[in-house]
């Protein structure tokens, strides 16, 4: 592995938010309180993790917006990146999650259905504060973009909208292997891979986590530029100092 490819690499902790708690399922079903987001979000910050990712899960769903109340709450928490994502729709949204302290924000299912919201965010903030978040499960040798928290398919070919985001002026592509998440078999890294072969911006990998050889595998072999966990954080089965601490040892810089 090159040197400089295994550089400038993140380790991200994911809230998912239901109802103001911190949620986990499997593939995207069967949630389970996991806690209080705020003492999670300073937790995490204290432990190290380069940036944190709050994803408020039902709202797209739900047709509603955010908590602007919690999201100030985690913010003044920690000292890291926060990227905040749930129930953006339209360019009007991003102002008052920004000013409520989100650096970044990702957008899904609105991405999908208005393309044209990701040039407007990025011409209006600035690139490197859009992520456009990607739920993508395999069909035979590709993958399908999800949307909707997962619950309806697009007909979307995951590369080739990863592509076209990018291109559209999101500075970075939140990638969330459906078929792998929650379940600690590693990250899809073939999906991973694909991605960041393809898109000239950060890929976060996302979704399948289960010990720290994954991380490693998908900061190398699947070219992600971070690697996003929830579960193993949240039950402390793995702590991110020592995560860190492993792969430093293995060449991984941050």
């Amino acid at each position: 592995m090159e040197g400089e490819e295994i550089m400038g690499k993140k380790i991200i902790a994911c809230l998912d938010i239901k109802d103001g708690r911190i949620v986990k399922g499997v593939n995207f079903e069967g949630l389970r309180d996991a806690g209080d987001p705020v003492q999670a979000a300073a937790k995490y910050s204290n432990q190290g993790a380069d940036e944190l990712v709050v994803l408020d899960i039902t709202a797209t769903g739900e047709g509603r917006k955010t908590s602007l109340e919690n999201l100030k709450k985690i913010a003044q928490a920690i000292d890291i990146p926060l990227c905040f994502g749930g129930g953006i729709n339209k360019l009007g949204d991003f102002e008052p999650l920004f000013a409520a302290g989100a650096d970044k924000l990702s957008i899904g299912s609105a991405a999908v259905k208005n393309p044209e919201l990701i040039s407007q965010a990025a011409k209006e903030f600035g690139s490197e504060k859009i992520v456009c978040a990607i739920d993508a499960k395999s069909r035979g040798q590709s993958w399908q973009v999800f949307i909707g928290g997962g619950k309806e398919a697009t007909g979307l070919d995951a590369i080739e909208w990863a592509v076209q985001a990018a291109n559209l002026g999101a500075g970075e592509i939140l990638l969330t292997g459906m078929d792998s998440d929650g379940c600690k078999e590693g990250y899809d890294l073939e999906l991973t891979r694909a991605v960041a072969k393809k898109v000239s911006v950060p890929v976060i990998a996302s979704g399948g986590a289960g010990k720290m050889e994954d991380f490693y595998k998908a900061l190398t072999y699947g070219k992600a530029q971070g690697a996003l966990a929830a579960s193993l954080f949240h039950f402390d089965q793995i702590r991110i100092a020592d995560l860190k601490e492993y792969l430093r040892k293995r060449g991984i810089k941050f």
